[in-house]
């Protein structure tokens, strides 16, 4: 009977054992950070007002210097591809879980955790510049957490007219005599009030291929991105020399006349979806 209760005691403890092994050896899901990088060309981004002195300047292909007081985008719809081609959504149409506004101002906004994502191997990272169509609306009900967070007054993430989103909020100066430059980029829409349609449609989806895969698992993996906002006037899809102004050409300032000039923004900033997906970032390190 004690040999019994002894061998009993050994297979429990040796299937406890087995079991910790498998629950170690093959973990289901752990998290991914993706930490966002704003910088021109290699250099970090500082801000600053008209007169600086510690602002990072950044000069144009087109040798326009400029810098940054305020630098904010919308990143949602975010998806990993695993090595072997499936995808794995991330919360994709869920704003108050799915979607942040990166503000260079506050650095914890730099870094967002994907939680509970499922074990395996990942070589590309897909996500939104901006709002996808069907969920650009201003719905506090619906989603109430991205809804305040866009649109407190530090943030003003919205067009003021209620048409959706902001997707990129730029504001700072150009030029040697400091002009104001103020970027803003968004769908826009067009008709007569209970009659609207979509007018430009500034969403982007980038697609980047990851510097190493990410091994998620066991490990919990950091994607870094570069956004490099040097492609803001010089592209690979467009050059822009800047210009104050209300006419169809002005650029600097948003205004009505713009919806076609804010296009060319986008278009360096988010690619163009078809010759340019990637526009602005890149990855650059996976740290598993």
């Amino acid at each position: 009977m004690q040999n019994l209760k002894q061998y009993l005691l050994l297979s429990a403890f040796s299937l406890g054992v087995i079991s910790c092994q498998n629950s170690d050896d093959n973990p289901v899901a752990n998290n991914v950070t993706l930490e966002f990088k704003n910088t021109f060309k290699n250099e970090t981004i500082i801000l600053g007002g008209a007169t600086s002195s510690t602002a990072t300047i950044n000069t144009s292909a087109e040798g326009q210097a400029h810098h940054f007081s305020e630098l904010k985008y919308v990143i949602s719809n975010i998806r990993l591809v695993k090595a072997d081609g499936n995808e794995v959504p991330y919360k994709v149409n869920d704003l108050d879980q799915g979607a942040t506004v990166i503000d260079q101002s506050k650095p914890e906004t730099l870094r967002y955790l994907l939680s509970n994502i499922p074990a395996g191997e990942y070589k590309k990272i897909k996500f939104g510049l901006g709002v996808k169509k069907d969920l650009n609306v201003l719905d506090q009900v619906r989603f109430p957490k991205f809804y305040a967070t866009a649109g407190s007054n530090d943030t003003q993430m919205m067009w003021e007219w209620g048409a959706g989103y902001r997707f990129t909020k730029i504001e700072g100066f150009y030029g040697t005599d400091n002009k104001q430059m103020s970027i803003h980029t968004g769908s826009t829409i067009k008709g007569s009030e209970g009659n609207f349609t979509q007018g430009v449609d500034a969403y982007r989806d980038v697609t980047l291929d990851l510097s190493q895969h990410a091994i998620v698992g066991s490990k919990a993996p950091k994607i870094i991105i570069k956004a490099d906002f040097d492609k803001l006037l010089t592209g690979k899809i467009n050059t822009i020399v800047l210009v104050t102004g209300t006419g169809s050409d002005g650029n600097a300032t948003p205004n009505i006349h713009t919806a076609n000039q804010m296009v060319k923004f986008v278009d360096n900033l988010g690619g163009n979806g078809s010759s340019d997906i990637s526009g602005m970032f890149s990855v650059s390190a996976v740290e598993n």
